[in-house]
Parts: C-alpha cells; sequence; structure tokens
C-alpha cells in the first residue's frame, strides 16, 4: 500500500526552508492550498460530529426502510434523486433503504480515521527502522535494508487482501485495515529516514554529541529527530491520500470493512450493480472519495514545497524563468 517512491530531490531534505510560522503563512497565502485545508477541516469535522449528523437529520446509517422502495423495479428508491425527502436528505440505498446520507458522514469517519492510523503505523515504523539502520552496525543497516527492499517489492494489494481474508471475522475491520496497510506501507520512509541518519550523522554536532558521550538513543532523539522532522512530514502528507485510495480499494473489493459498518468504498461496490437505476448511489460516494483525495494531495505537494528548500528554489526558478519570457514575447 505505498505510494510511488519520490525523486531523491524531492524526499531528501537536510532541513525546512523556513520557520513553522512563517511555513503555515505561505501556504495560506496560497489560494488552492487554503481551499484544500478548508475541505481537509471540514471532511475532520464531519468524521468528528457523524453521529450528531445523522442525529440532526433524524436517522442512522443501519436501519432499512424498505416501504421507500419499489419492490417491484427491483428495489430502487421511490421518488426522484434516489428518494430524496425531507427526512432522507440525500435519498436512501436501493436495495437497502438505508439512509445515504448517515452513510456516507460516518463512512468519512472510517476512511479517515483508517488513513490516518495507518500513516501514523507508517511513519512510526519506518523513522524506529530507518534510524536503526543508520545508526547501527553494519549487519544491522544490511538487515533493515534487506527487508525494506523486499517490502518494497511486496505487491502489496495482494498480500493486503490475502491477510484480511484469513483474520477472523469477529476482529475489528477499521483497525485490522489500520494495521494492514500501515505495516506493508513503512518501507518508504524507512529508506528515507536511513538515508538522511547517514548524511546527518556526518555532521559537527553530531560527531560532538558522539565524541562527548552521549548514546546512540540520546543523538537519535536529541540531534536527529528534529532535522527528520521535514521530511517525515513531507512524505507524511503525501501517504495520506495513497492510504484514503487504500481503504477505499479494500472494502470496495469486499475484505475491508463489512456491512452494517458504513464505508465510501463499501458503498461503491454495493453501488456498482445500481449505477443505471440510481445514478446518485454512484456519484455521491465517488465525488466524496475524489475530493477528499484531491484536497490531500494538493495540501501536501504544497507542503513538500515548503519544506523542501530545493523544491520552493526550482518552483521560484521556473516561475522567475516563465515570467521573463512571457515579457519578451
Amino acid at each position: 500500500m505505498a505510494p510511488q517512491e519520490p525523486s531523491a530531490g524531492a524526499a531528501l531534505v537536510t532541513a525546512p526552508a523556513a520557520g513553522g510560522r512563517q511555513v503555515w503563512r505561505r501556504l495560506l497565502a496560497r489560494r488552492a492550498v487554503l481551499a484544500a485545508g478548508l475541505v481537509i477541516v471540514l471532511l475532520a469535522l464531519i468524521a468528528a460530529t457523524a453521529p450528531l449528523l445523522a442525529a440532526l437529520e433524524g436517522q442512522d446509517p443501519t436501519s432499512y426502510h424498505n416501504d421507500l422502495l419499489d419492490s417491484a423495479a427491483g428495489g430502487v428508491p421511490t421518488g426522484s434523486f434516489g428518494g430524496v425527502s425531507a427526512e432522507h436528505w440525500l435519498g436512501v440505498e436501493p436495495g437497502t433503504g438505508r439512509d445515504v446520507f448517515a452513510r456516507l458522514v460516518h463512512g468519512a469517519r472510517i476512511s479517515l480515521l483508517v488513513a490516518v492510523g495507518a500513516t501514523l503505523v507508517q511513519v512510526t515504523i519506518g523513522v524506529l527502522l530507518g534510524l536503526l539502520a543508520g545508526l547501527g552496525s553494519r549487519l544491522v543497516d544490511q538487515l533493515i535494508g534487506n527487508t525494506t527492499e523486499v517490502m518494497l517489492a511486496l505487491p502489496s494489494l495482494v498480500f493486503a487482501i490475502s491477510l484480511m481474508a484469513v483474520v477472523p471475522s469477529g476482529f475489528p475491520r477499521p483497525l485490522l485495515l489500520t494495521l494492514v496497510i500501515g505495516l506493508l506501507g513503512w518501507a518508504g520512509t524507512a529508506r528515507i529516514v536511513r538515508a538522511q541518519t547517514l548524511a546527518l550523522k556526518q555532521l559537527d554536532y553530531v560527531a560532538a554529541a558522539r565524541l562527548a558521550g552521549a548514546t546512540r538513543w540520546r543523538i537519535a532523539r536529541r540531534e536527529l529527530l528534529p532535522s527528520l522532522a521535514a521530511p517525515v512530514i513531507t512524505y507524511a502528507a503525501v501517504l495520506l491520500p495513497s492510504n484514503v485510495i487504500a481503504e477505499a480499494g479494500l472494502s470496495f473489493l469486499g475484505v475491508g470493512v463489512k456491512p452494517p459498518t458504513a464505508s465510501w468504498g463499501q458503498m461503491l461496490s454495493g453501488a456498482t450493480t445500481w449505477f443505471r437505476a440510481d445514478p446518485m448511489y454512484v456519484l455521491l460516494p465517488s465525488a466524496l472519495l475524489f475530493v477528499t483525495v484531491l484536497a490531500f494531495t494538493v495540501f501536501g505537494d504544497a507542503v513538500r514545497t515548503e519544506l523542501d528548500p530545493r523544491a520552493a528554489s526550482r518552483l521560484r526558478v521556473g516561475t522567475a524563468r516563465g515570467a521573463a519570457e512571457e515579457a519578451t514575447a
């Protein structure tokens, strides 16, 4: 479940481009980033208040409303736009009659929690193993390096489907999704952290700490981790939208979240047989997935640019060159 590896110039960062407040000011000054950030905040609020929003509508995500379905038409919702009404703001599901709005807001909670949780697992494992490889002996470095290469070469989707299928159904599926995606996607972070650690430990302040008798753990915690924050945050911003897609894909394939728990991917899986009779049931979760991934991608790319001095420099050079070409044209 790992995203495509960024290039060395994009992934390896020796120091943040500026202080945290300056970075935030520059991010918020860009309209596209501001819009993406507002969408992310709105999605987080929807996920956090999903039960309240469903209660405000007066529905819940698991109740069936068979009286709102046209049995003669095979279970298609009665009324226009999938049964939209004052009681069901976005209509009901075909075949089951469950409220679509309630399931969408609860699905946002599952998608975001799994994506954020899996990212935390990937970053934690990747940082620990990357530091251990960079600061450990040659044997440890080689062992972790070979393991990382194997993890990067694994067909993650096939292994994820296999792991999800063999775990007993009683195990909480959102937690299982988080662990599976996280345990299969830490290799990219470990590779970046190892490369950065090997470069940073040659610097004078790290050598001085080592000569002063500091332990490897103290050097990692006090000297290396602050400098590793920028590349780790940058890569985590890339991982988040990838993990949203991974959760939706596994649920779509039927090995992720199981009914009656709501998930956008699961809703899309059920909608494949109804897209002609009720197109709204397909469009709503698809649109939410698209907007979520787009917002995280735009915001993550902006964070990478701001935290990577070389990327910011290339952007400024390219912008200045383009302006000069337009002026001379």
